[in-house]
């Protein structure tokens, strides 16, 4: 019960500094309050979509996207075992080729790995000067 009470306190403390920052420290304008005004706004958005048959489908989907925005969305949903399966038949005539591909790549991974590839962005920068000499003298 005490450590309600506590997070109650500090939420309170954070929706009164946000108010601070928010409305400036002065309250020449009146006692307003972050809380008052956001039940305003949410009212209002309320009333408005009651009365539009398309802000009330809008909103529907807003849920949707947001739930299918989520991370965790593709993890939830399960592919089953066969499906998985019907896939990896389906690729199974290209497997062979793809895995003699990756082969060739392990084989010349030492040579990637080369400095002379690993130059490979200076040499652009380079040869892009290069060509814009080559246009200039084209040119004139």
């Amino acid at each position: 019960m005490a450590a309600r009470a506590v997070e109650l306190e500090g939420l309170q403390w954070r929706l009164e500094e946000l108010e601070r920052r928010v409305f400036g420290g002065d309250r020449a304008r009146g006692p307003r309050k972050m809380a008052d005004e956001l039940v305003k706004v949410q009212v209002t958005l309320s009333n408005i979509a009651g009365k539009r048959e398309r802000i009330k489908i809008l909103f529907k989907k807003i849920e949707d996207v947001i739930k299918y925005l989520d991370p965790q969305y593709i993890d939830r949903m399960a592919v089953p075992d066969a499906m998985k399966l019907q896939f990896i038949l389906s690729e199974e005539q290209f497997i062979p080729s793809r895995a003699a591909l990756l082969e060739q790549v392990k084989n010349i991974q030492p040579i990637l790995d080369g400095a002379s590839i690993q130059a490979i962005p200076d040499h652009a920068a380079k040869l892009q000067r290069l060509s814009q000499i080559h246009i200039q003298q084209q040119v004139a």
